[in-house]
């Protein structure tokens, strides 16, 4: 299953790539994609475990980045 989310806080494109190489060593992450410039990430995971990925999703994302924030969209 693929979910597209609204990303906000990023501050520059390598920011948006050093979190997404983190959101990537998520095991029930088979793929995911930031673009810096659309404010926007996707995501291919077992729709399954839905639940349990965004919330490892969004631990990942605080530590790395504290002041971002996601929304699916």
């Amino acid at each position: 299953m693929k979910s597209k989310f609204k990303i906000k806080g990023l501050d520059c494109a390598n920011c948006a790539a050093e979190l997404e190489r983190a959101i990537q060593k998520i095991d029930e992450i088979g793929n995911a994609s930031i673009s810096f410039m659309t404010e926007r990430m996707e995501i291919e995971y077992d729709e399954t475990k839905k639940d349990e990925i965004i919330k490892k999703l969004k631990k990942v994302i605080k530590r790395e980045e504290p002041d971002v924030t996601i929304e699916e969209i």
